[in-house]
């Protein structure tokens, strides 16, 4: 049976499953573009989530792009951010904030914050990651806070069928792996992640952004072969079925120049260690899978 846009979560602009208008999810993304920088040809066109706009722009950097994103109120509020506006909150961030404003009763405070978030070096920020913040009461918090019975008040099932057991302790995990390779004080995904500070206004793109309010599959068998050379897929099959995940990376190789490269990023665990997963690189944190791949010619 071929997949439809529908099939896929992602196109009732809403993380719950209530009915109701869509809205933006995402006031900014938690996503390095240093990964796609690296590993796209240079100046190929490449085709990206739009999502918040941030990794649209950062590639814009280098490369020609196309931006496209099924919930057209993410897409208008992309728009916004490429055309200068300032970052807003969207749910995600409102999701962040609430767990943010329970930090205190961990025993972290402000002062705590500011000091680990400028360490330039990883060695004392580990060190102080094990001694002041990793404690008992938030270890148990996050538990709590990132378990499935939480996390079903506010995410739709197709959402939470992706995430690992005890995904607590694993994003634990994930956090102290991104302290123990990057430094604070160069990561602005960890004062983000902390603190919920928003990106600064991006300057103009160097190159064009072009912006449609699409279902990813669909825009790509629509594209001329070997359209681009470079695909940031963002974690858009995250709840999506297997018939849809078939179709989309069938329309990639389809879309694909034989140079091509596609990131593929997930919230779930990786089956096994792989050569091409490098969520460790990745210094938003968040990611188990972070696939960077030839696309096969």
């Amino acid at each position: 049976m071929t997949a439809t846009p529908g099939d896929t979560p992602w196109a009732g602009g809403r993380f719950d499953q209530r009915t109701g208008p869509r809205r933006v999810l995402f006031g900014q993304m938690y996503e390095d573009p240093e990964v796609e920088l690296r590993a796209f040809p240079p100046g190929a066109p490449v085709f990206c989530i739009a999502s918040a706009g941030d990794t649209a722009l950062a590639l814009a950097t280098r490369h020609p792009v196309t931006a496209v994103d099924i919930n057209p109120v993410q897409l208008a509020y992309a728009k916004d951010r490429i055309g200068g506006a300032p970052a807003r909150v969207g749910s995600a961030e409102r999701l962040l904030s609430f767990g943010r404003a329970l930090l205190p009763l961990a025993g972290w405070h402000r002062r705590d914050l500011e000091t680990f978030l400028g360490f330039d070096a990883v060695e004392p920020q580990v060190a102080f990651w094990n001694e002041r913040l990793d404690t008992r009461r938030f270890r148990t918090g996050l538990d709590v806070l990132l378990s499935v019975t939480g996390l079903r008040s506010v995410y739709a099932s197709p959402f939470l069928q992706v995430l690992p057991s005890h995904f607590g302790r694993v994003m634990r995990a994930r956090m102290e792996r991104c302290f123990a390779r990057h430094p604070n004080a160069s990561n602005p995904w960890a004062r983000a992640l902390l603190l919920g500070e928003t990106p600064a206004a991006a300057p103009r793109p160097a190159h064009p952004i072009d912006l449609v309010c699409t279902d990813a599959a669909a825009y790509l068998e629509s594209c001329e072969p070997g359209s681009y050379g470079g695909f940031t897929l963002s974690n858009v099959l995250d709840g999506a079925p297997p018939e849809y995940r078939e179709r989309l990376l069938a329309a990639v190789d389809r879309a694909a120049r034989p140079d091509a490269v596609r990131v593929l990023r997930s919230f779930g665990e990786p089956p096994g260690a792989s050569s091409t997963n490098v969520a460790a690189a990745d210094r938003s944190m968040l990611w188990g899978v972070v696939e960077v791949q030839p696309v096969p010619s």
